[in-house]
């Protein structure tokens, strides 16, 4: 399944860090591009003019809350 959304952090509302494809990032510099779930944690891929970077990993020790895309 797709990732649409990532948050990081245990208290979602106040002071988790979210993050969502599509998201500007950087001033505005980078998209978020992908959201991707491996063996031990969650990578966050940027792009800018077509070169896709590994911008953030999270381990899966941190509280983090997954946002999946539902295509009907």
């Amino acid at each position: 399944m797709d990732i649409r959304k990532i948050s990081i952090g245990a208290d979602y509302k106040d002071s988790a860090m979210h993050y969502i494809v599509g998201q500007d990032v950087l001033g505005g510099n980078y998209k978020i591009h992908l959201i991707q779930a491996k063996e031990t944690s969650y990578k966050i891929w940027i792009v800018r003019d077509d070169a896709v970077y590994l911008w953030k990993e999270f381990l899966f020790t941190l509280p983090i809350s997954v946002e999946f895309n539902i295509n009907f």
